[in-house]
C-alpha cells in the first residue's frame, strides 16, 4: 500500500498541509481500483474508521464542520473526493467516464481495500449516500453502520421510465437537461453558474456566502466532470449503456438488494429536489436497525447546512444506539 501526502485545499489553491482550527488537515492521495484517489484524513490511526462521501454538485468541503467533531470524538476520518471531481484522478485514459451507480459503489469498495481498511461507518447524501447505500447493501461486512440521507439511494434502473408525480419531476429539470447534447454543452460553458444555481434551489434557507462556493468550485474544473456527470444521469434513465467491468454489480443492485446493517436515514426539511420525507418512505430495504430523522429547514447539502446533526447521527451509531 503506497500512500503519498501532498497538500491540502484551502481557498486559492492546493496548499499545505495546514491547521484549521487546531487539526492538522493532510491531504492524501491512493491508488485504488481505476483511480489515484485523493482524500482528507483527519482524527488518531488508531480510531473506529468513518468515511465521509459526498454528492453532485459539492465535494469534500461539505464535511469541514462534520470531521473534526468526529475526530474529536476518536475516529479516523477519511474524506474522498469522488470520481470526476477535484483532485482524483482516472489512472487510465482507456477507462470509461462513468458516473452509474455500480461504479460509485464499486470505487468505495475499492478505497478501503487500497486503506486496508476491513469495515468502516459509512456516510453520505446524493452520490455519496447512493456509494454507502451499495457498499452497505452488497458488502454488508464492511459498513459497521450506515447514514444516509434520503434513505434508500440505490436507482431502479428497470422503472425509470415510469413518470412521478408531476410535483416531483419538475424538479429533475437538470437530469433531463443533461440527456440533450445542449445539456452537455451547457454544463461544460456553465460549471460554476450551473451549480450555484443548483445549490440555491436544493437548499433554499441555506444562506450560504460567495467564499463557501468557491471553496468547491475548483472541483468542477476537472477534465473528467462533465463526462462523468453526463453519464450518471443518462445512465439512471437507461438511455447509455454502463462500464462493462461493473455489469454484475448493477446487476445486483436491479434486484433491489435490502440493506441490513445499522442504519441512520435522514432527510431535510427544505430539500428543494428530494421531497421531505423520502427517507422514511423507502424504510421497507431496511431490515436492520433503523431511525428515520428530519430535520426542520436544512437542504439537500445536509452535512454541511447542519454539521452537528450529521455527526451526531454518525456518533449515535458509533455507540452503537439508534
Amino acid at each position: 500500500m503506497k500512500i503519498e501526502v501532498e497538500a491540502s485545499r484551502v481557498p486559492g489553491g492546493y496548499h499545505g498541509p495546514f491547521n484549521c482550527e487546531g487539526r492538522v488537515v493532510m491531504l492524501k492521495r491512493i491508488e485504488a481500483g481505476v483511480l489515484d484517489v485523493a482524500y482528507e484524513e483527519t482524527g488518531p490511526a488508531s480510531g473506529l474508521p468513518v468515511i465521509l462521501l459526498h454528492g453532485f454538485p459539492y465535494d469534500i468541503r461539505a464535511y469541514d464542520e462534520v470531521a473534526p467533531i468526529l475526530a474529536a470524538a476518536g475516529h479516523r476520518v477519511l474524506v474522498p473526493y469522488l470520481r470526476g471531481y477535484g483532485p482524483t484522478r482516472f489512472l487510465s485514459a482507456g477507462t470509461p467516464r462513468s458516473g452509474e451507480q455500480a461504479v460509485l459503489g464499486a470505487d468505495l469498495k475499492a478505497f478501503m481495500d487500497a486503506l486496508a481498511i476491513p469495515s468502516a461507518l459509512l456516510a453520505g447524501y446524493d452520490w455519496g449516500g447512493r456509494a454507502a447505500c451499495i457498499v452497505a447493501a452488497l458488502w454488508p461486512e464492511r459498513a459497521r453502520g450506515l447514514v444516509t440521507v434520503n434513505g434508500y439511494n440505490i436507482q431502479n434502473i428497470a422503472a425509470s421510465g415510469e413518470p412521478a408525480a408531476p410535483e416531483d419531476e419538475h424538479r429533475y429539470w437538470y437530469q433531463y437537461y443533461f440527456h440533450s447534447e445542449r445539456g452537455r454543452t451547457g454544463l461544460s460553458r456553465n460549471r460554476r453558474a450551473l451549480c450555484r444555481l443548483l445549490w440555491r434551489l436544493w437548499s433554499p434557507n441555506w444562506r450560504f456566502d460567495d467564499a463557501t462556493f468557491e471553496r468547491t468550485a475548483p472541483s468542477f474544473d476537472t477534465a473528467d466532470f462533465v463526462d462523468v456527470v453526463i453519464h450518471s444521469y443518462r445512465h439512471r434513465f437507461a438511455l447509455v449503456p454502463g462500464d462493462p467491468a461493473v455489469a454484475e454489480i448493477e446487476r445486483r443492485l436491479g434486484e433491489r438488494p435490502r440493506i441490513t446493517v445499522p442504519t441512520v436515514a435522514m432527510d431535510g426539511g427544505g430539500d428543494g429536489v428530494s421531497a421531505a420525507g423520502s427517507a422514511g418512505s423507502g424504510a421497507r430495504f431496511f431490515t436492520g436497525p433503523y431511525r428515520h430523522r428530519l430535520v426542520p429547514l436544512v437542504g439537500h447539502n445536509l452535512p454541511q447546512e447542519a454539521p452537528r446533526d450529521f455527526a451526531d447521527a454518525i456518533l449515535s451509531l458509533a455507540a452503537g444506539r439508534l
